[in-house]
């Protein structure tokens, strides 16, 4: 049997899932949380052989709650089911351990497939999102540049984001106007929607 942890924090399609799951032979789900914090610590405690993840969970989102689970169990194969096919999303994910990178309107038979796949050392990635990674080539922009424009994304003002993140409002402007040229945008809303919507923040 293939043990499976869902992370997924809309219930109903946790339950979904869930259900189309144990339908098939050879599965068995072990575990449901509905957080992207309580996914570490409940698959410590089950031992899954898969964890499926959502991308945007409450507590932590499922890319960060990957990369924690990947260092403290390695043997769990992470596969992420989202609605987000977002380039940069698929290049994170990859980094941070996941085997598997699936939309969540594929069909249910092509899920299962992916967990046997992924169970027998394959990567599964849909094909339409890999090329669109391929095309869009890497994140332009900095650690700081994304931590900068992230803050500005939300509307904060120079001076909050200089206080936040300790720098100086010049130096926060100066990171901002190079991601700004760097996205080819016309301003820090524009450019943050930019990197948002390629996954990159």
């Amino acid at each position: 049997m293939i043990r499976i942890l869902l992370a997924e924090d809309q219930a109903m399609v946790r339950g979904a899932l869930a259900a189309l799951l144990t339908l098939e032979g050879d599965m068995e789900i072990v575990a449901q949380v509905g957080r992207g914090d309580e996914v570490v610590v409940v698959a410590n405690a089950t031992k899954p052989d898969v964890a499926l993840l959502d991308i945007e969970m409450p507590g932590c989102d499922g890319l960060t709650a990957a990369a924690a689970l990947h260092a403290q169990l390695p043997t769990c194969r992470i596969l992420i089911l989202t609605t987000f096919g977002r380039p940069g999303y698929l290049r994170q994910a990859m980094e941070n351990g996941v085997v598997g990178f699936l939309l969540k309107d594929a069909p249910a038979a092509q899920l299962a497939t992916a967990i046997r796949r992924t169970m027998v050392g394959e990567r599964v990635v849909d094909p339409t999102l890999a090329m669109a990674a391929l095309s869009e080539g890497n994140n332009p922009l900095t650690e700081r540049e994304r931590t900068v424009l992230a803050a500005a994304a939300h509307g904060a003002s120079l001076n909050e984001i200089a206080s936040s993140l300790s720098l100086s409002e010049g130096t926060v402007r100066n990171y901002l106007s190079v991601a700004i040229q760097k996205l080819r945008a016309h301003n820090r809303i524009e450019a943050a929607r930019i990197a948002e919507q390629k996954g990159w923040l």
